[in-house]
């Protein structure tokens, strides 16, 4: 018999189910996962998908209710979606739209006890993957994450429905996978567990395959290139977040992108955006501390690459060039708070050194210039 000293761990890697179809087609593999569906979404994201939808589930005889999540993924809205489940005998949720819309579902999902189906409107995140949900204020600040039981029971990606999103979601969503290799590198480079080194190595991959066919792919919305990359974004990222878990995660990227939102003016920009111009201010901040050259030489590819397909390289690229010095150093105190995933960073970081990070994330690169 087989004994165990280790303490029980769950693996949350992969959806049950993931399925490429258009939204006509949905309605079967959708019915499989359930009855009386709640479907919840932004109301943009409703309004392109509800007539498709609703018809194919119509077809499987599924009695749907629709219902919006305001005004963020927030405690206040799941509070009031619990109640919309109970009032609809909802049998699942069915989540559509971005990143706070697919979190909303499967918390909301989890909190029910019911299965969810996630139906991405976009490529700027792997919420329709993950088994994560991150919480904001109703204000739009990032307060706290919750790690999920289970990854969503089907994830149905539609290329042309994703197609119809702008094509800056896309950018925002290569801004946001990229960020798997430079944190997971840093927090989760030297590790020996079989699953996280297989975590950091499909990162380097994510990577690459972003260098490699992102330019390609914005030239040509449809195209072979540009399906790759969406399921780089939606889906790749989404299976290294899997096997590595909370180790491979998140560094400071996103830890710079969870001060920057209780600035309102940071609103403005999407979530993989502020990402993308965290891994700048990641490589500066070990540039300035250690001395690292090699990252150096990485914030030097990644200005280039970013200039050549839209990303933020500086915080006036966010829209930030006139915030105040106060609301510089709040978002940087909340980043270094002694909770951050910041503090994966094998060596000290303060909120001086954070600012002095942020505010020159394109240094050199402009010294060139001159």
């Amino acid at each position: 018999m087989f004994t165990s000293t280790t303490s029980v761990s769950r693996l949350a890697i992969a959806p049950s189910q993931v399925i490429r179809c258009t939204l006509a087609q949905s309605g079967e593999a959708i019915a499989r996962i359930g009855k009386n569906p709640l479907v919840v979404g932004g109301v943009q994201s409703l309004a392109v998908v509800q007539p498709q939808l609703q018809l194919a589930l119509e077809q499987q005889q599924l009695t749907t209710a629709f219902a919006h999540y305001s005004p963020d993924c927030s405690e206040s809205t799941l509070a009031s979606l619990r109640t919309k489940v109970e009032q609809h005998q909802a049998g699942m949720i069915i989540g559509v739209g971005g990143g706070k819309a697919l979190d909303t579902a499967k918390l909301l999902a989890q909190q029910c006890h019911l299965p969810v189906v996630t139906i991405p409107t976009s490529a700027a995140t792997c919420a329709g993957w993950t088994a994560l949900s991150n919480i904001y204020s109703e204000q739009g600040a990032y307060l706290y994450d919750v790690p999920l039981e289970r990854c969503p029971d089907l994830l149905l990606l539609d290329y042309s429905l994703i197609q119809t999103a702008p094509q800056r979601t896309l950018v925002a969503g290569i801004g946001d996978a990229l960020a798997k290799w430079y944190e997971a590198s840093v927090s989760s480079g030297s590790s020996q567990q079989t699953f996280i080194i297989g975590a950091v190595q499909q990162a380097r991959v994510l990577r690459d395959i972003l260098f490699q066919k992102s330019l390609a792919a914005l030239q040509e919305p449809g195209g072979e290139d540009w399906r790759e990359v969406v399921d780089a974004t939606v889906m790749l990222a989404g299976v290294i977040g899997g096997l590595g878990g909370a180790q491979c995660r998140t560094v400071a990227a996103h830890a710079t992108h969870n001060g920057l939102t209780h600035i309102p003016a940071a609103h403005d920009s999407l979530h993989g955006e502020k990402v993308a111009y965290g891994i700048l201010v990641q490589l500066r901040l070990e540039e300035m501390l250690q001395g690292n050259q090699l990252a150096a030489a990485a914030r030097q590819q990644l200005l280039k690459f970013y200039g050549e397909i839209g990303l933020p390289r500086s915080l006036d690229d966010l829209g930030l060039g006139n915030i105040t010095l106060t609301e510089l150093r709040q978002a940087a105190e909340i980043t270094c708070s002694p909770n951050s995933d910041i503090h994966r960073l094998p060596f000290e970081v303060t909120p001086d050194h954070l600012m002095a990070a942020m505010v020159s994330t394109k240094i050199q690169e402009e010294a060139r210039k001159k």
